[in-house]
């Protein structure tokens, strides 16, 4: 791990310099935590004090107060606070959009949380920020950071083996896909085992197309069925038409098979169902 935050630090200074859903609630904090109902002042507060009332802040509008206390919070060690300034500057939201300064936030989450134990409670956002910088190097920043698809695979390895982040998982799927479908199976496999609705389409995809048997493009329509009904909102568009196109190359007996292996699934696998509908899908 030390040799990958070594290298992402190295990068990030060269350069001038990882979808985790929030509740919506005014009164909560990123971590779901009660927020404060006085106003604070940020010179007697503690850091963790200062992500929960910028997230008041935040819920309730005042998105330029809320960038005060975050970060405060942020500059003072809380990544749930610098990560929340990285989604806000990558996104424009309440601030000018800029990738570079994102690019600056989760590469401080990198550099400061990337040894945290998986299981930590601010792993997520490690992860998040993980992932982030991964697409980042996927695409480069015009003339800050080169694109390099070579570091974004090894960004993105390490947050799906050792976080176990379904998001890096998918997006490790998408680079294999067109070299090598058995590591992209491998890597949809696991992201759609946890709920993740754009690598269970394509994992059905990959399946049905590289199928030799009913048996497995049965299982193919499984998952782009499972998919189709789960999809909503950008999604829905390009997995729906993955599911139509397939679901027309298979024989009746594939589609009724499908359609009985997708219902299984989905009964014995709530959890799964309802865990990771927040990741933002390309």
């Amino acid at each position: 791990m030390s040799a990958l935050r070594d290298l992402i630090i190295t990068a990030g200074v060269a350069a001038g310099v990882v979808t985790m859903a929030l509740s919506g609630q005014a009164a909560y904090a990123f971590d779901g935590t009660p927020t404060q109902t006085k106003p604070l002042s940020l010179e007697t507060i503690s850091p963790s004090e200062a992500l929960r009332y910028g997230a008041r802040q935040y819920y309730s509008g005042d998105k330029a107060g809320a960038l005060n206390s975050l970060r405060y919070a942020a500059e003072n060690g809380q990544p749930m606070a610098a990560w929340k300034l990285g989604e806000m500057y990558a996104s424009g939201d309440g601030v000018k959009e800029d990738d570079l300064k994102a690019f600056e936030y989760y590469s401080q989450i990198v550099r400061e949380h990337g040894d945290d134990r998986p299981e930590a409670p601010d792993a997520p956002f490690v992860a998040s920020a993980f992932v982030a910088l991964g697409n980042y190097y996927l695409n480069g920043i015009s003339d800050v950071v080169p694109q390099n698809v070579a570091r974004a695979r090894q960004i993105f390895t390490h947050a799906a083996s050792y976080f176990g982040d379904p998001q890096a998982q998918y997006e490790l799927g998408r680079l294999y896909q067109d070299s090598s479908s058995r590591m992209a199976v491998r890597w949809y496999n696991l992201a759609a085992l946890k709920g993740h609705v754009g690598a269970q389409a394509r994992l059905g995809e990959t399946l049905f197309t590289q199928g030799h048997d009913d048996e497995r493009k049965a299982r193919g329509l499984m998952w782009l069925t499972i998919a189709h009904r789960r999809a909503s909102g950008a999604d829905a568009g390009w997995i729906n038409a993955l599911h139509e196109q397939y679901f027309g190359l298979a024989s009746e007996a594939i589609r009724s098979r499908a359609r009985v292996m997708a219902d299984a699934w989905i009964d014995h696998n709530p959890a799964a169902v309802l865990a990771a509908s927040s990741p933002t899908l390309q």
